[in-house]
């Protein structure tokens, strides 16, 4: 018989309460139907890492409904603030080595000015509409409106209101603007 005061023998096959894994704290809740494989594309994706946030960017490309996660939205700003600044820099270093002095002693930009203001032109087309929409999808996730875009209209005072609302926490309500495909 054994003593009821023993502590009961380690087999083995027991796990200790410091060997249990760990729950990760950023991991995406489980929704429904989705057992613990990938995040459906119309949920959030937290703790997303740069590869996966701009691959969602892309994929959901003008999609405004649902949500972003901050991770989303802000490796996204990160991409296109570097592209934006490498196509600066391109554009004006292109454009001061070909630069020419007018007889006035005002200087016109060298060919290859023009050629960087077309690829960021065409880099700014590219990326707007999907821009807006992972933007108002950040909004989502805070509990705002899509709408609320429109601040940024508003001089000085819109674009920090906006910058706030992007850096807010996700808020369980903001779950009303998802879009479930089953």
């Amino acid at each position: 018989m054994s003593d009821p005061h023993q502590f009961p023998r380690y087999t083995g096959q027991q796990q200790w309460p410091s060997e249990q894994p760990r729950q990760n704290p950023y991991a995406a809740p489980a929704y429904p139907g989705t057992a613990a494989g990938p995040v459906p594309l119309w949920a959030p994706l937290y703790g997303a890492s740069l590869p996966e946030a701009v691959a969602r960017f892309f994929r959901k490309y003008a999609t405004f409904s649902g949500r972003a996660s901050r991770s989303e939205y802000w490796w996204w700003a990160l991409v296109s603030g570097i592209v934006s600044l490498v196509l600066n820099i391109f554009m004006f270093t292109a454009g001061y080595a070909g630069a020419t002095l007018l007889p006035d002693g005002s200087s016109a930009p060298g060919p290859g000015y023009f050629v960087g203001l077309i690829l960021a032109f065409v880099w700014f087309l590219a990326v707007l509409i999907p821009s807006l929409a992972v933007s108002a999808r950040r909004l989502h996730d805070a509990n705002y409106s899509g709408w609320m875009l429109l601040l940024g209209l508003v001089p000085l005072v819109g674009g920090i209101v906006l910058l706030v609302f992007t850096l807010m926490d996700s808020k369980p309500e903001g779950q009303r603007f998802d879009k479930p495909t089953w």
